[in-house]
């Protein structure tokens, strides 16, 4: 299905410019549809790359460019405890290395298994003792989504801890706490069950959960990452994988 789009901001901005803003690729891809004659606004195909789009003019992406953009796929995989997504130090198992035909999960038919060597880095880190949603992929749009600097996507976890569970250690750890002489973002934290809470975050910092149930005298358990944006694990089990989807990953843009 093509991609379409109504620019609905106040003023006219170059259309290689706004489709990376939105996410949706990158300037250079954007020139490059452009010049294969891929975009069109309004009905009309877009000849010049400087070209401008207006308040409530819709642009749409031809199949084949959004055939184009789905080029580098997207693996989502359920990271079991004691896999690595960063680069492994000897003896360690990384993530990518479960991207095997036999840990596929789904429908198999058209899928491409990645190779042995390929070179999958993280989209965003789960730490050697956590579990859960991760994200391996080169897609540099998908990172940038995910990520990037000016990313507020939202990441949710469970997570099971050890210590006594206060209201005002619940009020720190929604907002109140610094790591590495920052403030944090504010937090969406609940108590699910006893010792067991629900995390909402929009950010992601260096094993920040942990750091900030430290803060507050919790030892974490069990970390279980559950979603990332509009991305959930379902009922994947752990150590499968599976493509994202098109439909996914415009999904992921969007919310980004």
């Amino acid at each position: 299905m093509a991609f379409t789009r109504t620019y609905d901001e106040a003023e006219p901005q170059r259309v290689n410019k706004w489709l990376a803003q939105s996410g949706v690729c990158s300037r250079r891809e954007a020139e490059q549809l452009i010049s294969d004659g891929l975009v069109s606004i309004d009905g009309e195909v877009v000849e010049d790359v400087g070209r401008k789009i207006q308040p409530g003019q819709t642009l749409v992406l031809a199949d084949r460019a959004t055939a184009k953009l789905d080029g580098t796929p997207t693996y989502l995989i359920h990271k079991p405890r004691g896999v690595v997504s960063s680069q492994p130090d000897p003896g360690q198992v990384p993530a990518a290395r479960l991207l095997t035909r036999a840990n596929l999960w789904g429908d198999a038919r058209g899928v491409a298994i990645p190779q042995s060597g390929d070179l999958i880095p993280p989209v965003g880190r789960l730490d050697k003792d956590s579990r859960g949603l991760l994200l391996l992929s080169q897609d540099g749009v998908v990172a940038k989504a995910v990520i990037g600097p000016q990313s507020d996507l939202e990441k949710e976890y469970r997570v099971a801890v050890m210590g006594e569970l206060t209201e005002e250690k619940l009020e720190l750890l929604r907002f109140g706490l610094e790591l590495d002489g920052r403030e944090l973002r504010p937090a969406e934290v609940e108590v699910i069950s006893d010792q067991r809470l629900s995390f909402v975050l929009r950010e992601g910092r260096n094993r920040q959960i942990r750091r900030m149930c430290d803060l507050v005298d919790l030892k974490v358990v069990d970390l279980f990452r559950v979603r990332i944006g509009p991305l959930d694990l379902g009922d994947m089990p752990e150590g499968r994988w599976r493509p994202l989807t098109s439909a996914e990953r415009a999904a992921l843009l969007s919310a980004a």
